[in-house]
């Protein structure tokens, strides 16, 4: 999910760090095409320190390039994005791949953006200007990091230069791994938030009756919206991931990004006279005031 924290990245921290030497790096980061990153936070910089010294990075505020080939990756946070798309020209517009955490869908093709490319970054970045760290799980242990869209090879080639891992994939493909991403943090941030201190881990070890009957509501009405099939696992893999980012705090955050879509399947299912696709959910947002 972006860290959870202000990356916005949903990150895996892992005890077994890269340890590829910088040397090999800078020489594959010459076959990195250049590209226009926006956002100088952890995420943006670590992105720029994988290129090859062509990159424009964009601050806030600042216009993105008009002349300039290549992708823009766009690492701020949700809340942002109106002002990126400002800041960028029409032309460009295809060029964005966002790295944002959470169902950006509806904002996407509120916008005309329905096929942009999108990237699910799961890598740490403990410190601005520390390389970032890969993470696997026992359950994905060749990393879960997926990109699409017409930069996806590049952006896979530029991490590959960082030493990260990452998956180039089709629409519905990543669809299904955006979905799941969703899934996790909406379960695990609600189940955590109704248990004051509770850390993702706690809530794997202790509360795990309460996430997994979340998940599976939540994955549930997912698939439904989506007309999908999840891959037989998820809990699993959702816990997996848990106990990866173990230490990370929970809160319920962001709602109109993560669980706010859940919720609003619900007021449509309501407004239909059909019943609640997420009563749990449901209840436990009202149990905590957050609707």
């Amino acid at each position: 999910m972006a860290a959870i924290a202000s990356t916005l990245v949903t990150t895996f921290f892992s005890s077994k760090s890269i340890n590829r030497p910088r040397k090999n790096i800078s020489i594959l980061a010459m076959a990195v095409s250049p590209a226009v990153i926006v956002g100088g936070g952890r995420v943006g910089r670590a992105l720029q320190e994988m290129g090859s010294g062509q990159d424009v990075l964009v601050k806030r505020g600042e216009v993105i390039p008009l002349h300039f080939e290549g992708p823009i990756l766009v690492c701020t946070r949700n809340d942002d994005l109106e002002a990126v798309l400002e800041a960028t020209p029409k032309s460009r517009w295809k060029d964005l791949v966002f790295f944002q955490n959470g169902m950006l869908e509806p904002w996407l093709e509120s916008k005309g953006l329905g096929v942009a490319d999108q990237v699910l970054a799961y890598f740490a970045v403990a410190k601005l200007g520390e390389p970032p760290i890969d993470g696997k799980t026992d359950t994905n242990p060749d990393g879960l990091t997926a990109a699409y869209g017409k930069w996806a090879s590049a952006l896979a080639a530029r991490l590959h230069a960082g030493g990260l891992s990452c998956k180039v994939l089709d629409k519905e493909a990543f669809q299904k791994q955006m979905l799941e991403k969703l899934v996790w943090i909406a379960a695990f941030m609600l189940v955590g938030a109704r248990h004051p201190g509770a850390t993702v881990g706690i809530v794997e070890k202790e509360y795990r009756s309460e996430a997994s009957s979340l998940i599976a509501e939540l994955a549930s009405a997912a698939a439904a919206e989506k007309g999908i099939v999840f891959e037989e696992g998820i809990e699993e893999r959702l816990c997996a991931y848990a106990r990866a980012v173990a230490h990370f705090p929970t809160a319920v955050k962001e709602f109109k990004w993560r669980n706010g879509w859940f919720y609003s399947l619900s007021e449509k299912a309501i407004g239909e006279g059909k019943p609640d696709p997420c009563p749990l959910h449901t209840a436990w947002l009202k149990e905590l005031k957050v609707i």
